[in-house]
């Protein structure tokens, strides 16, 4: 078996396998000793019945039979979970063993890999000790009799502003249905805060959790965070305001601490005097162009240059694999698959259209459609 294994958005690695895996578990420690990683983690594989969406890998049957895609998600320690949970900031910061340690560490709004995708059971964040003993003593009043919580105002503050943490840790523009994901998930964690009455039992913390989002935005962008104060608007000219529902995780990365716009533009020249070599060393523009991934997307999105300037300044953007890695950097999806994927789910309509245009290239198109006919045959 062929893998194609992304251990980082700048760490991909292809392994082949000899031997027969008769486990998860078996890959496993095929994938500890061939790619060096010492702590547990979770696999994903990107499941073509989907899509090519990732689903945890269960069973070794669920792999395709020759090739596969897989993600490596590394487990943190118990101990570190809700520290990280709850912290929108220091979570990207955080360094991967699979990443090189000589790498300048990421900007602070970047996603952290494991935080990249919007989680299918969104995690709720431990609280405050206080909180934490009000709701466990409320969760067994209501295992008991079914009566409900009564949450006095700073209580539900604290509540609110720990889950918007922890909802901006995955993504600043959260959609309706990931914010009713949340309610849910906080009601299943504590049925004691259940709305009373009938239905959904979390409507109203929907629309807390809503608004709490709002002003945590409000209050990152008038502390100068780039990537919600570039939805400002500026002068009553609305035309660079990004819309929510856009797929950008990293649309506006902040300067990684340690690191100034003048060293990043001396990394892009020394990126720039690489690219002139005949025989350039593709490992060194991997890093470059990571390491620059913030200067990179300030320049593009408040100065919106020519295509000829950034093909100036940025000639490495301009190479197949970079184009692909920074469509990765910012959207954490993997371009390639979810074209091609794409591509066979509208593959059946189009070749319908082929075959009914008509016009000046009629003749062309039915030597191209005859030719895929006998391939199929074939």
């Amino acid at each position: 078996m062929r893998l194609h294994v992304v251990l980082a958005p700048d760490n991909i690695r292809r392994l082949d396998i000899s031997e027969n895996l008769t486990s998860v578990e078996h890959l496993k420690i095929i994938l500890q000793e061939k790619l060096e990683i010492k702590d547990d983690f979770l696999i994903q594989f990107e499941d073509p019945e989907f899509g090519n969406e990732l689903c945890n890998l269960t069973s070794i049957t669920e792999l395709p039979p020759d090739r596969a895609v897989l993600k490596i998600l590394l487990k943190l320690p118990e101990e570190c979970e809700s520290e990280i949970s709850i912290s929108s900031l220091d979570t990207a910061s955080m360094s991967s063993p699979s990443i090189s340690s000589n790498q300048s560490s990421p900007s602070l709004n970047i996603r952290h890999q494991e935080n990249s995708q919007w989680p299918s059971s969104f995690p709720i964040p431990k609280f405050k000790y206080d909180v934490e003993l009000r709701l466990a003593k409320g969760n067994e009043n209501f295992r008991e009799d079914g009566s409900l919580l009564t949450i006095p105002r700073e209580m539900k503050m604290e509540i609110l502003d720990a889950i918007a943490q922890a909802i901006f840790s995955f993504k600043a523009y959260p959609n309706n249905q990931e914010l009713e994901s949340v309610s849910a998930a906080l009601i299943k964690k504590h049925p004691c805060l259940k709305d009373p009455g009938a239905g959904t039992g979390y409507h109203s913390w929907t629309m807390s959790i809503k608004y709490k989002v709002g002003n945590y935005r409000q209050k990152l962008r008038s502390v100068g965070c780039s990537e919600v104060a570039v939805n400002q608007r500026a002068d009553k000219d609305s035309r660079r305001l990004k819309k929510a529902k856009r797929c950008e995780v990293n649309f506006l990365p902040d300067i990684p601490l340690g690191q100034t716009e003048y060293s990043l533009q001396k990394e892009r020249d020394a990126l720039q005097e690489e690219l002139k070599k005949k025989h350039f060393n593709m490992a060194f523009v991997d890093s470059k162009m990571e390491l620059t991934f913030p200067l990179r997307r300030k320049e593009i999105v408040d100065k919106e240059p020519l295509v000829a300037d950034v093909l100036k300044q940025w000639p490495a953007l301009f190479l197949e694999d970079q184009v692909c890695a920074e469509f990765y950097r910012i959207t954490q999806t993997n371009l390639k698959s979810t074209f091609f994927s794409s591509l066979d789910e509208y593959a059946s309509p189009m070749i319908k259209l082929y075959r009914a245009r008509g016009g000046a290239y009629e003749e062309e198109m039915k030597t191209l459609i005859d030719q895929l006919d006998n391939q199929v045959i074939i």
